[in-house]
């Protein structure tokens, strides 16, 4: 009788939790999760809709490059109520697969430049429904606890780097401001070439990208990179847009995805490859004001404004990047 370990030479690995270390064409037991999985490549690049987070529909959920695709932050935001928009601090961790309740931030507020993983994570600045903000804090993965604030009070800012080591820029009121965060403290640097709020972000806090963003409706285009020491206008975007989704680790692997142009919400995706914007694949859900982690190979997109405020997450793989699949069994 034909086996697994005859057919494949080796047994299969019982593993807590997903299998980092498994190659195409890998099954393993989740031991975690209670089940099997098994490890694919994409032959296309493409969305696929995941689990919806708990949050009633909501956006303003954080602009920056929080987490990774199988290990994200959801960070504050305001929720349809029927009235008034309700801004709130509901913090979510995502692990590739469910959406976790964790503590609300100090602070409830929407449209905060978030940065870092999602053990360790910086929200700062933002908008609590009444003024702007400077007010800062961080996660430890389990609470949030206020740290020294920016220099500069401000909300629809976005944000690149860790929880030791950041950069955040641009905001409403309009501004260029740049500020870099060393885990402890902020300081004023070079701003950007051109003012802007609600841009999408990429990279690091030495080498970051900002792209997109005001003025509305129609939003622009405009690319700049981050050296650590000035920005440089860059190749532009495909297309304009405002309230635009951000991810990647550096300049040379940015990713921008949905936004806002005039009245239109967008399905748009782009990847930046240090050079130039490329089209990839469309957002099943068009929509703007989401937020986002990961990387140009494997992303998660979440939250935003669609034809109402949305739960809907979608996670982005690229062709050859590894998948992890779960078999189910009756």
């Amino acid at each position: 009788m034909s086996t697994y370990k005859k057919e494949v030479g080796t047994a299969v690995q019982n593993n807590a939790g997903d299998y980092t270390g498994a190659v195409e064409g890998q099954l393993w037991y989740n031991s975690t999760a209670g089940s099997f999985q098994f490890r694919s490549v994409a032959a296309t690049s493409s969305w696929a809709t995941g689990n919806n987070f708990n949050s009633p529909g909501s956006s303003g959920r954080g602009n920056g490059t929080q987490g990774t695709q199988d290990a994200s932050l959801a960070v504050g935001g305001f929720k349809d109520t029927g009235g008034t928009p309700e801004y709130f601090g509901g913090t979510e961790s995502y692990d590739g697969t469910t959406w976790t309740t964790e503590t609300d931030l100090n602070t409830a507020r929407a449209f905060t430049g978030t940065f870092g993983l999602n053990t360790a994570t910086i929200a700062s600045g933002g908008n609590d429904g009444t003024s702007n903000l400077a007010i800062v804090e961080s996660w430890n993965g389990t609470a949030w606890t206020e740290v020294n604030d920016l220099n500069t009070a401000r909300n629809a800012l976005t944000a690149a780097g860790i929880a030791t080591a950041g950069v955040v820029f641009g905001g409403s009121p309009t501004t260029g401001a740049t500020e870099q965060w060393n885990g402890t403290s902020w300081t004023e640097v070079n701003d950007l070439n051109s003012a802007r709020y609600a841009l999408g972000g990429a990279g690091t806090s030495t080498d970051a990208l900002a792209f997109g963003g005001s003025p509305e409706p129609a939003g622009v285009a405009l690319t700049e990179s981050w050296n650590n020491t000035s920005w440089t206008e860059v190749n532009d975007l495909n297309s304009a847009r405002v309230y635009i989704g951000g991810m990647g680790p550096s300049t040379s692997a940015g990713f921008a995805f949905g936004g806002l142009t005039g009245a239109t919400r967008l399905a748009l995706t782009e990847e930046y490859n240090g050079s130039s914007w490329s089209e990839q694949a469309d957002m099943n859900t068009a929509r703007w004001d989401l937020g986002g982690g990961g990387s140009s190979s494997a992303g998660v997109a979440y939250g935003g404004n669609a034809a109402s405020k949305t739960q809907a997450t979608e996670e982005w793989t690229a062709a050859g990047a590894p998948t992890t699949e779960t078999i189910t069994t009756s």
